[in-house]
């Protein structure tokens, strides 16, 4: 069962999120997972019942923390400057090391797990040569390139920092088709939505993708990357997969991959268990790796 999780960094700044940390005897050689999700979601969005990455990592004796990033619910709020995946990078890997530092005992190093806007994150701290023992990067719904119509139509959306999606437009580009998706879905996502930065949505289409390669090549950890077949928000084929790949030119070993019968939010279509599963599979290995 997860419980709400607080942290509070030498410096003041506040994370919220869940852990499945409570009465969890952690399996010999398992690391520490964080984590990340992705724009319009919360925390949340690694436990929904069903679907929760926390509840079958727990299964697993594998202790996980999901950080609500900056921004979102109770977490401290983030200025961007030149980009927030950025900013989101540099505070969210200074979060990590002292949360390792104070809460990592007898775990086999850190693994990210993260989605959406959170991979990039994830993807940054990943090539930032973070000063805690990182041990593999598990990421999804990130590619290369977004369909040309995506930057223009955030661009369009309100002058506002916070951005409220109307649920059914959220639910179009979230999710792939009806038979993708069980009866309960997308409903049962709908506890995990929330607002999104504005600035987030355009680093994603924007500045983001300029800088994606060059900071994936400094990645040197194992890599673990799926995307679902039917992503509405990037441009997705095997042709993109095989480009994404070849921006990891340093890492440990890539295992990259178009996975049949999902949309955006892969761990709420049917492939939902296998997917999380092959995640966990991955963290276990690259910590015995390291």
């Amino acid at each position: 069962m997860s419980t709400p999780y607080s942290f509070t960094t030498s410096d003041g700044r506040v994370f919220s999120g869940r852990s499945n940390r409570e009465g969890l005897t952690a399996a010999d050689g398992a690391p520490l997972v964080i984590a990340l999700h992705g724009g319009t979601y919360t925390s949340e969005y690694f436990d929904i019942p069903g679907y929760s990455l926390l509840e079958r990592a727990a299964a697993r004796g594998i202790p996980v923390i999901a950080l609500d990033r900056p921004n979102y619910v109770d977490s401290s709020p983030l200025d961007e400057g030149d980009s927030i995946i950025l900013a989101n990078a540099e505070v969210l890997s200074a979060a990590i090391g002292e949360i390792w530092e104070q809460q990592g005992e007898g775990a086999a190093g850190v693994v990210v797990i993260a989605h959406s806007i959170g991979a990039a994150v994830a993807t940054a701290i990943a090539g930032s040569s973070p000063d805690w023992p990182l041990r593999g990067l598990a990421i999804s719904g990130c590619l290369v390139r977004v369909p040309g119509e995506s930057r223009a139509a955030w661009e369009a959306l309100p002058p506002v920092p916070m951005i409220d999606l109307p649920v059914p437009m959220k639910d179009q580009v979230m999710f792939g088709p009806a038979e993708t998706l069980t009866p309960d879905m997308p409903a049962a996502s709908h506890p995990s939505n929330t607002l999104v930065p504005k600035a987030e949505l355009l680093d994603i289409t924007g500045g983001w993708l300029e800088r994606r390669a060059e900071v994936s090549g400094r990645i040197t950890v194992p890599v673990f990357h799926r995307q679902g077949e039917f992503d509405a928000l990037w441009v997705t084929d095997q042709s993109e997969i095989d480009t994404f790949r070849t921006a990891f030119t340093s890492a440990a070993s890539i295992d990259t991959a178009l996975l049949p019968g999902s949309g955006h939010c892969i761990d709420f279509h049917r492939p939902s268990e296998q997917f999380q599963q092959a995640e966990l599979d991955f963290a276990l290995a690259a910590a015995a790796e390291a």
